[in-house]
């Protein structure tokens, strides 16, 4: 009996990690600097539109602006 109890619990806390999981890499890659389309990283988090990812993440990318920013003036001079 206990075995069935605790099967739905453990299969959430699974569903809940891999969930956990896909969010790191995005956050490590943003932390890394690593440039990622929104549209890229939307269908890998499992969203149904980017505007869900812009949504939750897009605190995280305020400082990409600047970043490009650097980047366009690197390639001028």
């Amino acid at each position: 009996m206990v075995g069935n109890k605790c099967a739905p619990l453990a299969y959430r806390f699974l569903l809940a990690f891999r969930g956990v999981l896909r969010r790191l890499q995005y956050e490590l890659g943003i932390d890394l600097g690593v440039e990622q389309h929104i549209l890229t990283v939307s269908r890998r988090l499992g969203h149904a539109n980017a505007s869900i990812t812009l949504n939750v993440y897009g605190h995280l990318i305020e400082g990409a602006d600047a970043s490009a920013a650097k980047a366009i003036e690197g390639m001028l001079k």
